[in-house]
């Protein structure tokens, strides 16, 4: 198998390939490719393409759609990075609160000042600023990094509230039971100090707060934004800033909307760009299309669904991708069947449009048998293990 890297892939992930994995420089040459911020939406995505996997969260940088009527399997890397950005968002609210950008600047420009340590104390109180213990958070999106930030808030004595209708089992049992649960976004744009956004970038979340959420918020709230800028209508923020109607804004993305106006804090893209998350991140990655090339097994697809069978028992295991329609596993079974292939195992699974299954059979399966079904209109790839 040949795998590309379209941006720099820390080398512990990577490091996980086995001798039977070779690098390519040419995407085009590749069976499966890593990516981190790399746009792919203009590429040509050669037929040959079985899997891309991003090395974070966020997938917006991937025609989703396109990979899936191709038979692309997409893979990200939840949680792998949510300490990073945890860390990030609790600093954001402690710079927020404390004007710490405001003294440090204050240092810097009066640097010559031979008295500077009495000038400090006299200046200080315009960069006191308040604690974060007993305020209220509201966080929005309760996934990996939203019940990370959810628990380490309330071990900081704040008050927190967390919002998300389609919470999953795991986040659930992992959230603080001192995390009050809310139905309505607008009760945290209401009542919380502080409000962090968790939540993809899909198009039914863009500008998710928007200028109506803004506008019930109180002129001390602090909006904290890790995720990503096209969540937060940025313009209704900034003017809300400049009248005094919301206190700060603190940004991981830096743009023309943000960037220096008064009121934003703006740091680089940092959120999942420690040391430790990198790497996190580039073993998942290297994990999930392993799995996925020798097994047929899909884990963290965001656009195929989940499914694994563990490793391959008999001589040969099928993955079939294909759109998701009533009639489909009989169509494979009378394949196999009318070929003389007796089917030891199978697994289907669906999600939306597609759909995955796994075949294990006790032989071997004929050429134009793989022909057959891969020519079937609705069947977007087949390949054997």
């Amino acid at each position: 198998m040949n795998y590309a890297t379209l941006n720099p892939i820390s080398k512990i992930g990577t490091d996980g390939f086995s001798a039977e994995y070779r690098k390519v420089e040419d995407l085009n040459n590749a069976d499966i490719a890593l990516v981190r911020s790399a746009s792919m939406h203009d590429l040509d995505l050669p037929k040959g393409l079985l899997a891309v996997a991003r090395a974070g969260a966020g997938v917006n940088n991937i025609p989703l759609e396109k990979c899936a009527e191709q038979g692309i399997v997409v893979f990200n890397t939840p949680g792998a990075n949510a300490n990073g950005v945890k860390e990030l968002v609790l600093a954001g609210m402690l710079l927020a609160a404390r004007d710490i950008t405001g003294g440090i600047a204050w240092t810097e420009e009066n640097k010559d000042d031979p008295d500077i340590g009495k000038s400090a104390e006299k200046a200080k109180k315009q960069f006191a600023g308040t604690e974060i213990a007993g305020k209220k958070l509201g966080v929005i999106g309760l996934g990996a990094i939203g019940v990370r930030v959810a628990n380490a808030a309330t071990d900081l004595d704040m008050e927190v509230y967390g919002y998300d209708p389609y919470i999953s089992v795991r986040a659930a049992w992992s959230l603080s039971q001192r995390v009050h649960h809310v139905t309505a976004i607008e009760e945290i744009c209401r009542e919380c100090d502080y409000i962090t956004i968790h939540v993809p970038l899909m198009d039914s979340t863009k500008k998710m707060l928007s200028k109506e959420c803004v506008a019930l918020m109180k002129p001390t709230t602090v909006i904290l934004n890790f995720a990503r800028d096209l969540l937060v209508d940025e313009e209704a923020v900034v003017a809300a800033l400049a009248e005094g109607k919301l206190h700060r804004y603190v940004t991981d993305f830096a743009n023309p909307t943000t960037v220096g106006k008064p009121g934003v804090i703006t740091t680089p893209h940092l959120g999942a760009s420690t040391e430790e998350s990198e790497d996190n991140c580039a073993v998942m990655a290297v994990r999930e299309l392993r799995d996925f090339i020798e097994n047929g097994n899909i884990v963290n697809s965001v656009n195929y669904p989940d499914i694994s069978m563990g490793g391959c028992e008999t001589p040969e295991r099928v993955v079939i991708l294909h759109k998701n329609i009533a009639g489909a596993i009989s169509k494979f079974s009378t394949l196999f069947g009318d070929a003389g292939i007796n089917i030891a195992n199978m697994m289907n699974k669906s999600k939306g449009e597609y759909a995955v299954t796994l075949i294990d059979n006790d032989s071997k399966t004929p050429d134009d048998v793989i022909k057959t079904l891969s020519g079937l209109d609705f069947v977007r790839r087949v390949r054997t293990i």
